[in-house]
């Protein structure tokens, strides 16, 4: 399996699926949840509606409907609290969760934001790490997913993911 990190817009990829860092509402937001259900259009939230939210850590599947991907993995991943509330393991689930969603839903590329690294303050050196540890964990079990793209909005993030990959 290939991992590769991109600095750009999540929004643009066309790949089977990319995956959307949401609230537990499922029902929009700020930041790359923001403009991923801006760039796919109504349907999006309609669909979101139906899947009635979702726990932190957990994911689920949407239509990428305006998108040029195919599905919308959605994931609430973990407000950062100091570290002592189980917030690197409900990151890790985050990842596995989306990973094992694809893999069930046939996609062999899917690309992540950086999740949890903006408004919900998680440690963005740990959230590079935690990310790449749980993509190369899940690639002995992956039967369908074949490459894995960290997509960063700026330079920065994109740095720690690159650095994450090479230490990881």
């Amino acid at each position: 399996m290939k991992i590769r990190t991109l600095l750009g817009d999540i929004t643009k990829l066309e790949c089977d699926a990319i995956v959307n860092a949401a609230n537990t509402s499922l029902l929009g937001g700020g930041g790359v949840d923001g403009a991923i259900h801006k760039a796919a259009g109504p349907e999006l939230l309609e669909a979101c509606k139906e899947l009635h939210g979702c726990d932190t850590g957990q994911a689920k599947i949407t239509w990428g409907y305006q998108l040029p991907a195919k599905y919308v993995i959605h994931t609430p991943g973990p407000i950062w609290r100091g570290g002592d509330q189980g917030e690197e393991a409900l990151l890790a689930d985050s990842y596995r969760n989306c990973l094992e969603l694809a893999d069930c839903h046939d996609c062999q590329t899917v690309a992540f934001p950086s999740i949890s690294t903006g408004v919900y303050r998680f440690p963005l050196e740990k959230a590079a790490k935690i990310a790449v540890e749980t993509i190369k964990s899940f690639e002995s079990r992956a039967s369908v997913v074949q490459e894995v793209i960290l997509v960063a909005f700026d330079s920065r993030t994109k740095e720690y993911y690159d650095r994450a990959l090479e230490t990881v």
